[in-house]
């Protein structure tokens, strides 16, 4: 099993390319959720698992480290890991899929907003990690961004703050956990089988299930294990070998190109206040990637 607790806390040329694939891939996302809108979303969340499960085997199969999930699952404490992280990440799949399917888009990518802060926070207080002067100012201009946008949220705010949460504790427990990566998603997914099958199961029986009512739905639900493993295997490689605050700072990528989705194709609201933040987060984007590269360098 590798051995991911020695990994240093410092950002890499291979873990940036990672996490900004993950992060362009979740950008286009919600285009996939769109066309699933009319499937409830437990059995969108149900498939999503299920069908990860073989994507992400065979990529173990291709690295040769499949005898890497069976030393996991008799380790108490990394099993116990595994069922923490899984818990976070299918709360964070339910809350999102959920803005998504019922036009509420701009949440989904506030929440995503808002998040990056809250990793630097958990970052800076569990991890000790440090920002230099650049990289605070660029904090500091995305914090503003964000105030502007949730002060200007029109309905409660539980997608946003379920989002940030599930997800910054996510990113903080998977870059912890005790296994590789590429084996971890996979020990989360096998974990997270046994009750989405066992739904499935019960709506099969039951006879409300949308899977095989038609080829196209159905290989819809079926894709579900490539958008949903791909990225965040991705992700995983990433946060193993960044920083927390470097990975937070990167995920604005994603949010940015859900809110532009959400404004320019599924046709929700860009008022004033929207117009004024995406430009003050662009800017810390780039003022923290000056920084950072810079920083690298000199490394």
């Amino acid at each position: 099993m590798a051995n991911t607790s020695n990994t240093p806390n410092v950002d890499t040329p291979q873990g940036l390319a990672f996490a900004i694939s993950a992060y362009l891939l979740w950008g286009f996302l919600p285009l996939y959720l769109k066309a699933l809108s009319h499937v409830p979303v437990l059995e969108v969340i149900g498939h999503r698992v299920i069908w990860s499960v073989p994507v992400a085997g065979a990529v173990l199969l291709v690295l040769g480290r499949t005898g890497d999930i069976v030393r996991a699952i008799r380790d108490p404490r990394t099993l116990a890991m595994a069922c923490v992280t899984a818990a976070l990440v299918s709360v964070n799949w339910g809350i999102y899929v959920y803005a998504i399917v019922t036009d509420r888009a701009v949440d989904g990518a506030l929440g995503y907003y808002i998040n990056p802060l809250f990793s630097m926070f958990l970052g800076a207080v569990l991890l000790g990690e440090r920002l230099t002067r650049a990289q605070t100012v660029a904090v500091g201009l995305a914090a503003i961004a964000v105030v502007i946008l949730f002060v200007d949220a029109q309905s409660a705010p539980w997608i946003p703050l379920g989002l940030m949460t599930s997800w910054g504790f996510y990113a903080y427990f998977k870059k912890s956990l005790p296994v590789g990566p590429n084996q971890g998603f996979l020990l989360e997914v096998l974990i997270l089988s046994v009750p989405a099958l066992a739904y499935l199961a019960w709506l099969h029986g039951s006879g409300g299930a949308t899977f095989g009512l038609g080829w196209g739905v159905s290989l819809l639900l079926a894709g579900c294990g490539l958008v949903t493993a791909v990225p965040l295997m991705l992700y995983a490689n990433g946060a193993k070998l960044t920083r927390l605050s470097t990975i937070a700072i990167l995920q604005y990528i994603a949010p940015t190109m859900i809110l532009l989705q959400a404004v320019f194709v599924f046709g929700e609201e860009l008022d004033r206040a929207r117009m004024i933040a995406f430009p003050l987060i662009w800017l810390a984007l780039i003022i923290y990637t000056v920084a950072l590269v810079r920083g690298m360098r000199r490394g």
